[in-house]
């Protein structure tokens, strides 16, 4: 998950100022110990990716079973979709929201000792007179703070002084005044909802209930006793470089930075090494007390919600086991780290791009914890369908932003906003389109009647766009599918990298589909195996195997692609 907040969007977003690094930016030696099937794995997967990623990967295997004590097998591989090899074994990437496992292990600590209990109420915790809001009588408690059904909103009604560094300027005491101005909808443990709201109550909770700030505790309490030499938030050790973060379309980004008792938000900076010790010590391979500690946070939290979640770790189905993981974003880095105790595989992944509004880096984590699962590919730069074009030239609004009007550039497509320039986009391998000055993405839909529409993604946000002016014949309606070919797509698809199980079905001659813990809604045809479901922004792209059976599905939504093989 990113910790990206959500800001007032305006098209363009603010340009980035080009982060001048001289000679910090230096390409590192190449790292040693490289595995070269890993290597040659995400080689593949990043060669002319556009974005221009570089990425570290790690992959632990601790030996299982009968064996007389846990013993383990690393490989590592450092690789850039242009070549150019720009990070190394020392380079710290901001790993954003795993940080909060990091919390999860921290407050597992204080359970253990007695410190602090799962069903505390969250006031408990913060200063007498705090204002804590509840829902009929019904107080927030850690449990729903540690599992993000607190039913607090994603981030806390607080402006954003710069959006380049959102968190840089929030205090504790900002955090407390304005849970006064927070109205609960629902019961606390009812919904699951993410909330970096939440995690950063947790890490000041936990702060002030341990009595030392974050840094000072993930150091005594995680880092040190793992060997994560090269790990910290703000006091980078000797010999630590940072690596420099950037958006997708390559433009360097300044770094972010908290509070020292809000950072288990997602505040930690790590080399690859760093993480593969954490990995494997989430495999068991700790000492005392953290052992214990770390193996509370995987234990499943029951809530009302009915969502498998542990605390700050995604619970998902995989072949009959169960994995944990849990995805970061911030401005310029993406991360994930998975870890299938039932096998004694962990993987890393760090980025040093941007990823979440291009599906993330959950299909490439799945492939390395099961190489059965398909190898992601890269979102190459291709040219755009003189039809798909045509069909998107227009006039749109923005629901929740701006008037835009598209326009044919050439062979290319150009959007504007009402009172401001006009800007070239590019078109890549997944069928996006992407302006060429700054970081959003356009990514085309249909409706039920066959229209061509999109969804505009920006700063975190995703906006559906309505057609106020039609420039372009309606394409006809796809032909309705008859109730024997939908039965094709019935089946129940485990979408990875979370731990929902996507159901579908055939009711009452219509298509429809059903997540784990929500409700069922019905499903449009809009071409060939493609699905839609417009209120949600979501479309269905279902895959055939060789002999021409549905055997897989990804689904799109919000600039995210989770993929999911038939069962």
């Amino acid at each position: 998950m990113s910790i990206r907040p959500r800001p007032v969007l305006a098209l363009p977003l603010l340009a980035a100022a080009v982060v001048l690094c001289g000679n910090a930016c230096a390409a590192p030696p190449p790292p040693a110990g490289l595995d070269p099937d890993l290597q040659a794995t995400l080689e593949k997967r990043l060669n002319g990716d556009r974005s221009g990623a570089c990425m570290a990967v790690g992959v632990v295997d601790i030996a299982t079973g009968d064996a007389p004590a846990p013993s383990s097998r690393v490989r590592r591989a450092y690789a850039c979709a242009d070549g150019a090899l720009r990070i190394g074994s020392d380079s710290a990437f901001e790993i954003g929201s795993i940080s909060k496992t990091m919390t999860a292990t921290l407050l597992a600590g204080l359970v253990r000792d007695g410190r602090a209990r799962l069903d505390d109420p969250l006031s408990d915790y913060l200063p007498e007179g705090t204002a804590v809001p509840e829902f009929q009588g019904q107080p927030i408690l850690i449990r729903h703070l540690v599992t993000h059904t607190s039913g607090l909103p994603a981030l806390p009604p607080i402006p954003v002084a710069d959006a380049s560094d959102p968190y840089a300027a929030m205090r504790p005491d900002d955090l407390l005044q304005a849970l006064g101005e927070v109205t609960l909808a629902q019961a606390p443990g009812s919904t699951f909802a993410y909330s970096n709201y939440a995690s950063m109550l947790l890490s000041y909770a936990v702060s002030r209930r341990a009595g030392a700030g974050l840094e000072t505790l993930l150091d005594e309490r995680l880092f040190t006793p793992l060997g994560m030499e090269g790990a910290h938030v703000a006091d980078r050790p000797a010999g630590v470089v940072q690596a420099q973060g950037h958006m997708p379309n390559g433009t360097p980004v300044p770094g972010w930075h908290f509070d020292d008792a809000l950072a288990g938000v997602g505040g930690v900076r790590a080399t690859l090494d760093d993480m593969i010790r954490y990995a494997e010590a989430g495999l068991g391979a700790a000492p005392e007390p953290l052992a214990s500690a770390m193996a509370l946070t995987r234990q499943p939290i029951e809530t009302a919600s009915g969502r498998p979640i542990a605390m700050n770790w995604m619970r998902m189905p995989l072949d009959g086991r169960e994995l944990l993981a849990h995805e970061g974003g911030t401005g310029g880095f993406s991360s994930l780290i998975a870890l299938d105790p039932a096998r004694g595989r962990g993987v890393v992944v760090l980025s040093d791009t941007a990823l979440t509004a291009l599906g993330g880096l959950g299909g490439l984590g799945l492939h390395l914890i099961d190489d059965a699962r398909p190898l992601p590919a890269p979102r190459t730069v291709t040219p755009a369908p003189a039809a798909l074009v045509d069909a998107l030239v227009g006039e749109w609004q923005l629901e929740g932003g701006p008037a835009l009007t598209l326009r044919r550039r050439g062979d290319a497509l150009e959007v504007q906003a009402a009172g401001q320039p006009a800007f070239e986009m590019g078109h890549d391998s997944a069928g996006d389109f992407f302006p060429l000055a700054f970081d959003a993405l356009l990514s085309p839909t249909r409706t039920a009647d066959g229209r061509h529409a999109f969804n505009w993604h920006q700063g975190g946000a995703v906006m559906p766009a309505r057609r106020v002016q039609v420039s372009t014949p309606a394409q006809p309606a796809s032909k309705a599918p008859s109730v024997e070919a939908l039965a094709e797509y019935a089946g129940r698809y485990p979408l990875a990298p979370t731990d929902m199980v996507l159901a579908v079905s055939v009711r009452d001659g219509v298509l429809q589909a059903q997540a784990t813990g929500q409700g069922a809604f019905p499903l449009s045809p809009a071409g060939k195996d493609v699905f839609t479901a417009s209120a949600f922004g979501i479309e269905i792209r279902f895959e055939r195997d060789a002999r021409g059976e549905v055997n897989a599905l990804a689904l799109h939504q919000g600039g995210n692609v989770l993929r999911g093989g038939k069962q």
